[in-house]
């Protein structure tokens, strides 16, 4: 009789996915202990990591930064496989570019006298609410917070209360803007900024107690030279061949809540195998049952489901047989609870390629300012979705490579927009910013971009979005509740979850996910008793 090993099916070839591929195949498959395979909806591997290339220079379309290098395995993996450095220009190669010129809405340039008091501000009470500052001399009454908007639009009330009358409006040179409504619009860029580090179309969703749950890595945050993609490579060149396959999006997840012996589900048609004969099996021997919308399907002792926040809050959310995401039965009413209250959301770039025929030695590091989207002075020629983003910069010293980032609404807006329309209204708008620029002598009226290349993020089935937030009315429970894996007495660890939301201190991150497929693969290697967890 051939006894057969435990089946580990990972669906998601992304950080989490690979991890854990990475970690189960070196620890148990070439020990023997079971059997490995690794689905993947797309047509790549990386997930929301994506090094590509435009006009020359190698991009991310997603994962971007190392956030901290001090302690991040992806730093750490970077460093090994050689990936810091490059010969070929990358997206901030360069870091963080210094000395950026602010510039508000109908182009007048902000003295710096003006808008670092703002920033520092910003500053300071992002260091308070995330628990770096214990107070913040001059602002007073923080507490009794819901949300981190809250907190930051009390914040800068009480700033402004602080400050005389005739100081607040004394403002040379800035034409239709008074004081107040500049120190409004230079705090607002800042808020804009945060929008993108956590994905929340409003900072009034994201939760205030949580923000000061977070943990950052020390040290510098840096790029990877070779590409973010680099380190998704390694991870899964230690797979032999067919261990990953791709194309395989999933439709649906059986699995045994009572755990009864020879019970399959709802009797969907398919295969009972891949097309892969290693993965056949009958269905009462392996508690759980895969199925794909090309009408085949796996058997699995234990299942690793990697897929993003925002592909599980459609699925609980789809009420007909559609085809997306589903587990029959259903999840606990535990995990469709975090599920649900969890924040999720979509952010963007955008990257712009200035005309030739427009030379200049250097373009700016431009911090942008507009106003109220009420105010009568705004320009008009502005679109809506361009008036949240708060910056456009080379992606290197002097590249003609620009990017700009967009998070929420208009986010979701940038996608579905057709790249001339995109080209249009961002030469129109950032002409209207920077009509005083003098380049050999003559003004430049007009900024002209003759490419550009967008991330889509929020529209693809398989991510439907970017990255989790604690959201107003949730909290890391939630995300402990969502990494709980379904188990029971007969069929121990029969579906496990991984990914940056499954991440109580770390969420957001890629070092977040690399943590979370080692913390499933390690449950698993523990249950099987294999040496070197």
């Amino acid at each position: 009789m051939v006894i057969k090993k435990p089946r580990i099916v990972i669906i998601g070839a992304g950080m989490a996915g690979l991890t854990a591929a990475n970690k189960l195949y070196k620890s148990g498959v070439i020990k023997g202990a079971f059997e490995l395979c690794v689905v993947e909806g797309g047509n790549r591997i990386g997930g929301r990591i994506n090094t590509s290339e435009f006009g020359g220079d190698r991009i991310e379309m997603g994962a971007t930064w190392i956030h901290g290098i001090g302690g991040s395995p992806v730093h750490k993996i970077a460093q090994e496989i050689g990936s810091l450095e490059s010969e070929k220009p990358w997206e901030c190669m360069n870091g963080f570019l210094d000395d950026p010129v602010t510039v508000a809405e109908n182009g007048y340039v902000l003295n710096p006298s003006l808008v670092d008091p703002i920033s520092n501000l910003f500053i300071n009470l992002m260091d308070f609410a995330q628990g770096k500052k214990k107070s913040i001399d001059g602002i007073e009454n923080l507490g009794g917070n819901a949300s981190v908007g809250s907190f930051l639009e009390k914040g800068l009330e009480s700033y402004q209360k602080m400050k005389s009358r005739n100081e607040r409006d004394d403002v040379n040179g800035c034409g239709d803007w008074n004081m107040k409504s500049l120190e409004k619009g230079i705090f607002a860029m800042h808020e804009n900024t945060q929008r993108t580090f956590i994905a929340a179309n409003d900072l009034h969703n994201l939760d205030y107690i949580a923000e000061s749950e977070y943990v950052m890595f020390p040290g510098e945050e840096i790029t990877i030279a070779k590409g973010y993609s680099s380190i998704i490579e390694s991870l899964a060149s230690v797979l032999p061949s067919g261990v990953i396959q791709l194309g395989k999006k999933v439709y649906n997840i059986e699995w045994r809540s009572e755990c009864v012996a020879g019970v399959t589900g709802n009797g969907h048609s398919g295969s009972s195998s891949d097309s892969d004969s290693d993965f056949r099996s009958s269905p009462s021997s392996r508690p759980v049952t895969i199925h794909f919308l090309d009408g085949t399907t796996i058997l699995a002792d234990h299942v690793i489901v990697t897929v993003s926040l925002g592909v599980l809050k459609a699925g609980i959310l789809d009420s007909d047989d559609s085809g997306i995401f589903k587990f029959i039965p259903p999840l606990p009413n535990f995990k469709i609870e975090a599920i649900s209250r969890l924040g999720y959301g979509v952010v963007n770039k955008l990257f712009l390629k200035l005309s030739p025929d427009l030379y200049l030695a250097r373009f700016p590091s431009l911090q942008l300012v507009f106003h109220k989207s009420d105010d009568q002075f705004k320009n008009p020629k502005i679109p809506w979705w361009i008036r949240k983003t708060s910056s456009l910069s080379p992606i290197y010293e002097k590249s003609s490579m620009l990017l700009s980032w967009f998070a929420g609404d208009e986010a979701h807006e940038l996608e579905a927009l057709p790249d001339e329309v995109i080209l249009d209204e961002v030469s129109t708008t950032i002409s209207s910013f920077l009509s005083y620029k003098k380049c050999n002598g003559n003004t430049i009226k007009s900024f002209k971009f003759d490419k550009v290349l967008k991330s889509g993020w929020g529209n693809d089935p398989l991510f439907m979005g970017s990255y989790s937030f604690i959201a107003v009315g949730s909290s890391t429970k939630d995300m402990d509740s969502l990494a709980e894996p379904l188990t029971s007495d007969a069929s121990p660890l029969q579906i496990l979850f991984a990914g940056e939301a499954t991440h109580t201190t770390h969420y957001s991150t890629t070092h977040g996910v690399y943590f979370s497929g080692l913390r499933e693969a390690n449950r698993l290697l523990e249950h099987y008793h294999c040496i070197n967890v």
